[in-house]
């Protein structure tokens, strides 16, 4: 058995179509995206169906063009990895029948990745001295969960949203002002204009279960505060707006972030997903992070969104754990973490 461990990784579980080589789990020699955010801009949000249809078109291509790109051939690859869950349910259908094609046809073991898992694992990427355990902060347009990684593939999930996501949050914001989708990058970028000390907004607390995250209360608080504006005839700033809400859920994110590590003795963080790459939550947690002698991990942008290459990191250390999936794999959109 040859050392070096190559893995072809498909990922399509909501509006990109991307695919990668990753060789023994952090070393990425390919990694292709085709987005369809100009296309769903158009709906001011994700449409599930077009997504679908976007993705049996580009698949092949993108496919075609990890392994090219990566100077490798099908032969070479030692396993297929794919995400099977979470996500929209036409979407992964999409990868989940082409990795199992591809895997089927050229006689390679198939591995079913869960999304959330792929993004934690982005973090093995780019710093390559990071091991388990530690704590990890998913923050992504459906997801926002605080998790101790205890093992390569073996989580506890501390806390989770009891409604809205921290990325679905910033959507719905961004849409009430009149910036459009997806909303993250521009509230973040119309932060930086306004005094994020100006509006007061609030901040929930789970009192029974301290690690878990609300921000629909918060959403709701935005959405009154800008009708309240507009029946008194006060003039609305925009910029403050985006700055006062994105500084409520980063206090947030980071509060729980900081006592998820104090509590379990652990000193080593990682932020992960979507939202992981807002420029404020980032310093915010890097502040908190050299206060309290925690070392921060964190992915480039490009390894925050959805991308194959994170799969690709997740579905190499299941190969090594012989964890592999048969013909019967299929999609499961709200697959749960720590499921298989």
């Amino acid at each position: 058995m040859k050392e070096d461990k190559l893995i072809l990784a498909i990922e399509s579980s909501c509006d990109e179509t991307a695919a990668a080589v990753v060789r023994n789990g952090r070393e990425v020699l390919s990694n292709v995206i085709s987005s369809q955010i100009e296309l769903h801009k158009l709906y001011g949000g994700v449409v599930p169906e077009i997504a679908s249809r976007k993705h049996i078109e580009k698949i092949n291509q993108v496919i075609e063009e990890a392994i090219k790109e990566a100077g490798v051939t099908l032969a070479d690859v030692d396993a297929i990895g794919v995400t099977y869950g979470p996500g929209l349910v036409g979407a992964l259908l999409v990868g989940v029948a082409e990795a199992k094609a591809i895997a089927y046809a050229a006689k390679k073991p198939l591995i079913g990745v869960h999304h959330i898992e792929g993004h934690i694992s982005a973090n093995y990427i780019e710093n390559k001295e990071l091991e388990p355990p530690f704590i990890c902060l998913v923050v992504s347009g459906g997801h926002t969960h605080l998790v101790r990684v205890t093992d390569y593939g073996v989580y506890e999930i501390l806390g989770r949203t009891r409604d809205d996501a921290a990325g679905e949050a910033f959507d719905k914001v961004a849409r009430a002002i009149g910036l459009g989708y997806p909303g993250g990058p521009k509230i973040d970028k119309l932060a930086k204009e306004g005094d994020e000390k100006a509006i007061s907004f609030p901040k929930a607390k789970v009192a029974e279960s301290p690690y878990d995250f609300s921000f629909s209360g918060l959403k709701s608080a935005v959405l009154n505060y800008i009708n309240s504006c507009q029946m008194k005839g006060e003039n609305i700033n925009k910029a403050d707006i985006a700055a006062s809400f994105q500084k409520a859920v980063i206090d947030v994110l980071v509060e729980h972030a900081m006592m998820a590590v104090k509590n379990f003795g652990n000193k080593k963080l990682a932020i992960a997903g979507g939202v992981a790459s807002n420029s404020s939550l980032r310093a915010a947690m890097q502040k908190a992070c050299a206060e309290n002698g925690v070392t921060f991990y964190y992915p480039s942008p490009v390894l925050c969104t959805d991308n194959a290459a994170m799969i690709g990191t997740a579905a190499y250390y299941e190969l090594l754990k012989g964890v592999t999936h048969g013909w019967d794999l299929n999609a499961v959109p709200n697959l749960k973490l720590g499921e298989r």
